[in-house]
């Protein structure tokens, strides 16, 4: 599950990590009344405005301004409050600015230079430890950074056993080239960082500039967390911070039906029970001559209702112009799931893309004869071959 920047935010200042503070803003009055109070906290006379949506490069896209007065502020907060932001991860649709962050500005003038860096921990599922990710030329280019030069990103393992031990975080701050208190300051954000990641069973967070300031200090100016949906039965808390305006409405509604579900680029909608069968059922689709539409898995326990949610569910792709409905009848029973196919079919009515259901294993004989028996445009088929045979003729 992803989060918000500024719930992001959240979870590290409740961890002690040191963050550009900020306040969440609906519409610009909102934003005029946060940068006010902002400035009476924290003393900024400047504000930065960010447009709160699950991508990435927003400040390319124009979704991170800097207001150097509460007019400006309620300009910029009319503009980006309610725009479509485009950026390298949005595709070209975009994502609607439903709120925005109103943050201090923390690059002001002081004895030293500023300097950014980027930071992230994750899981190495090779290795089972957690890794932290980082360099000294953090900002928007680090993927820039990575491809050109890769000895600027810089690895540290974690043993999850023993947590992150005093001489790593200070190896990382070394690597970065800090001293001084800008180095005593680094090595308490990275345990404190560590143990905000730890905290909420997050499989990523990343910082985005780590910054550190004029005068030394060190913060989060930025913030990303993938929380692991597996353990979020431990954070009921985090759940209600899940936004579905961010999320696929596709698989929003495939959730709720218990449905694996992701949405791809094709025009073959392929329904399966098992991740393994649907691999090798979007590889079927490819050899074919087609490209698969969709990942979805009804599982093992697949009812005749989780098959007609997902067949709906693929229909209402106008990409699709084919179906192949692959089920292999393990714990399932496959005459279950034609007869789940068939009640779709009659609920849904004027289907006009062909329909291919091959069904293999507990009672699929007997699940062909449904089919068939059906009088339906639904076409059948008991092997691999002969599924990839109809797929071929009517893509």
């Amino acid at each position: 599950m992803n989060i918000h920047e500024y719930q992001a935010k959240e979870i590290l200042k409740q961890n002690g990590v040191a963050i550009q503070e900020g306040i969440v803003a609906y519409s610009p009055d909102e934003a005029v009344e946060a940068a006010k109070k902002l400035q009476k906290e924290t003393g900024t006379g400047w504000w930065v405005l960010k447009a709160q949506v699950h991508a990435g490069g927003r400040g390319k896209g124009g979704g991170v301004k800097l207001a150097k007065n509460l007019d400006e502020v309620k300009e910029i907060a009319s503009n980006m409050i309610g725009m479509q932001l485009v950026t390298h991860q949005t595709g070209p649709a975009g994502k609607k600015v439903r709120k925005i962050l109103v943050a201090q500005d923390v690059y002001y003038p002081g004895p030293s230079q500023k300097e950014e860096f980027y930071m992230s921990i994750l899981l190495n599922r090779k290795t089972g430890h957690h890794t932290i990710m980082y360099s000294p030329e953090g900002g928007m280019d680090i993927e820039q950074v990575a491809e050109q030069k890769p000895d600027r990103i810089f690895r540290e393992e974690i043993d999850p056993g023993n947590g992150i031990l005093p001489f790593q975080a200070r190896k990382i701050a070394f690597n970065l080239g800090l001293s001084g208190n800008a180095f005593k300051e680094m090595t308490r954000f990275i345990f404190a960082l560590y143990k905000a990641y730890s905290s909420v069973d997050a499989s990523l967070v990343e910082i985005n500039p780590v910054l550190k300031t004029t005068d030394d200090k060190i913060l989060a100016v930025d913030a990303k967390f993938n929380l692991d949906d597996n353990a979020l039965f431990r954070h009921p808390e985090l759940l209600e911070m899940r936004d579905l305006d961010e999320e696929d409405p596709t698989e929003v509604e495939a959730a709720r039906h218990n449905l694996n579900f992701v949405k791809l680029d094709g025009n073959v909608g392929c329904m399966v029970n098992g991740a393994g069968l649907a691999m090798a059922t979007m590889d079927i689709i490819k050899l074919s001559g087609g490209e698969p539409a969709n990942f979805l898995d009804v599982g093992g326990g697949a009812s005749a209702e989780t098959v007609e949610a997902g067949l709906k569910l693929i229909l209402n792709d106008p990409a699709v112009k084919a179906v192949l409905i692959n089920i292999f009848g393990g714990i399932v029973r496959c005459d279950r799931v034609a007869n789940g196919v068939v009640e779709a079919y009659k609920k849904l009515g004027n289907i006009n893309v062909p329909v291919i259901v091959r069904l293999q294993g507990t009672n699929a004989e007997e699940g062909k004869k449904v089919i068939d028996a059906s009088g339906l445009k639904v076409r059948s088929a008991i092997t691999l071959q002969e599924a990839a045979l109809l797929v071929k003729e009517v893509v």
